[in-house]
């Protein structure tokens, strides 16, 4: 997880990084069109190769940690967001198709990439799917 043995350069570009991406996503919770989890996601990655107090900062904030704690120990994206998220593609799909003046090929890219982004989204769980410890069973 963490690489702190880069270059002391490498370090400061995804430390700034990190911060860029965290300022991105914390816009994206004010403006429907920019996306806030990825943004989160890809600071926790620039603060896990920078920073470990930052990484830890985030991992533990009170609005954003518990989802990035999700996908950084078990992969996994909530139900809810995969709602939001594929809805969010569809209707900007309807969008793109029905009302703009896009040509054909836009929107054929567009869709490619609505498409592996759905795919991509409905392949990981949506729950933690622990085993639980070996008990005996009976009174």
């Amino acid at each position: 997880m963490t690489d702190f043995d880069a270059t002391p350069l490498r370090r400061w570009a995804m430390f700034f990084l990190g911060w860029m991406f965290t300022g991105l996503g914390v816009i994206g919770v004010f403006l429907p069109l920019l996306p806030t989890t990825p943004f989160l996601l890809l600071a926790l990655w620039c603060f896990a190769r920078s920073s470990r107090r930052f990484h830890s900062w985030l991992l533990h904030h009170r609005w954003f940690g518990p989802s990035l704690r999700d996908w950084e120990l078990h992969r996994i994206i909530p139900i809810r967001a995969k709602i939001i998220a594929i809805g969010s593609m569809a209707a900007a799909m309807v969008w793109m198709v029905g009302w703009s003046q896009a040509p054909w090929p836009a929107m054929a890219s567009m869709g490619a990439v609505c498409a592996f982004g759905a795919w991509y989204v409905l392949k990981h769980p949506s729950t933690a799917t622990s085993v639980a410890p070996d008990r005996p069973s009976g009174p």
